[in-house]
């Protein structure tokens, strides 16, 4: 369905839907720890485009979200399509096509029938869907470069948007133009961190991540953290010069996740902006560009939403990599004066999992490139 031509409506969406079951049909209870299970996650579900014929044009998926109740995901690929999918089904739902403006970094709201996402042509409007009659609630205008990052309120209806055009825009959902804005050298990612109260804004020019109190971000940083100052060597920095993919707090706020399209990523304490560890990845980094690098369509790489992301539990750290997925522990012990730390696990998969994702309620996980993956613990290993 074509949904550049609905008609924009002023309605909010329906209230969501709190029926959650508790377990993933006959598979492993979302109950289970994170820890008892992470060893044994598996791919499990391929869900290929069979809408696509051309095998040589095949897609690919540039961003991956979970609703709040973790029954509901959806990606936005370069084919300028939404794929909304069925979790607890394991089956694809509903495609949503945006030829006139494009799709990128497609993120549920608070409402599992409201999504945003970013736009890749004619303008850098943010645009706000219903998929429940496919009609346009309002667009957020205000970018005058690409969008970087969208990163909603943990807890409200508020969302912070970073772009190439050094800007950093609040946004309330119920609100047209903009609540607040800061201006930043190369502001590409941003986060919230668990309670709300603070947001970080991650500057790879600078080699900074500006944490603000949300209530208070007008009188400026609460902290500055000059990354190169943190690392233990020069050689430990050699990665922040790579291109910076994602941005993330742990759920208990202690940690910082930054992540690289080098060889590691980096894992941070949130208080104090110190280097914990350095993840390195044994087999380098992705294919994709990382946030707000230049790029056209003529053979530049694709970016993504993201290719790490902290498991729900804050401990493990998961990442895509050019084949397989690494999962590494938190509090296992670095090595060397550099604090390296190798993964704990190697999740087997031989295709490229260039964008990865958590579900926040079930124990299960998704990756993909040009195809998705639902990942989920293997009840007999």
């Amino acid at each position: 369905m074509d949904i550049d031509d609905t008609v924009s409506t002023p309605t909010a969406p329906p209230a969501p839907t709190l029926n959650i079951q508790r377990t993933l049909g006959p598979n492993v209870p979302s109950t289970t720890k994170v820890s008892d299970v992470m060893a044994n996650f598996r791919p499990m579900k391929l869900f290929k485009r069979e809408d696509v014929k051309d095998t040589k044009s095949k897609p690919s998926v540039i961003s991956i979200d979970f609703d709040d109740p973790g029954e509901l995901c959806i990606t936005s690929e370069s084919d300028e399509t939404l794929m909304i999918y069925n979790v607890k089904e394991g089956r694809h739902d509903k495609k949503l096509l945006s030829q006139k403006y494009g799709v990128k970094l497609a993120k549920f709201t608070h409402h599992s029938s409201s999504i945003l996402y970013a736009s890749t042509k004619e303008n850098d409007a943010i645009r706000y869907l219903s998929t429940h009659n496919t009609s346009f609630i309002r667009y957020f205008e205000g970018h005058t470069a690409s969008v970087t990052s969208i990163s909603l309120h943990p807890g409200a209806d508020n969302f912070i948007s970073c772009g190439r055009d050094d800007a950093v825009h609040l946004w309330a959902l119920n609100v047209k133009n903009w609540v607040g804005k800061l201006n930043i050298t190369t502001p590409f990612l941003s986060a919230w961190d668990p309670s709300g109260n603070v947001f970080g804004i991650a500057s790879p020019w600078s080699f900074t991540i500006l944490l603000y109190d949300y209530k208070n971000y007008a009188k400026g940083p609460i902290s500055e953290f000059d990354l190169v100052d943190k690392m233990p060597s020069p050689r430990a920095a050699d990665n922040l010069a790579t291109g910076w993919t994602t941005l993330a707090f742990s759920n208990d706020g202690k940690n910082i996740l930054l992540g690289t399209r080098g060889n590691a990523h980096y894992l941070f304490d949130a208080f104090t902006g110190d280097l914990k560890a350095i993840l390195r990845k044994p087999e380098g980094g992705t294919r994709r560009a990382a946030a707000g690098e230049a790029r056209n369509e003529t053979g530049r790489r694709l970016d993504s939403s993201g290719d790490c992301c902290f498991a729900p539990d804050g401990r493990y750290v998961l990442s895509g990599s050019r084949k397989d997925v690494l999962v590494w522990d938190t509090l296992g012990s670095p090595a060397g004066d550099d604090k390296v730390l190798e993964p704990a696990y190697v999740l087997e998969e031989k295709r490229e999992a260039a964008v990865l994702a958590f579900n926040p309620r079930f124990n299960m996980f998704a990756s993909a490139d040009q195809e998705l993956m639902f990942w989920l613990p293997d009840p007999h290993a």
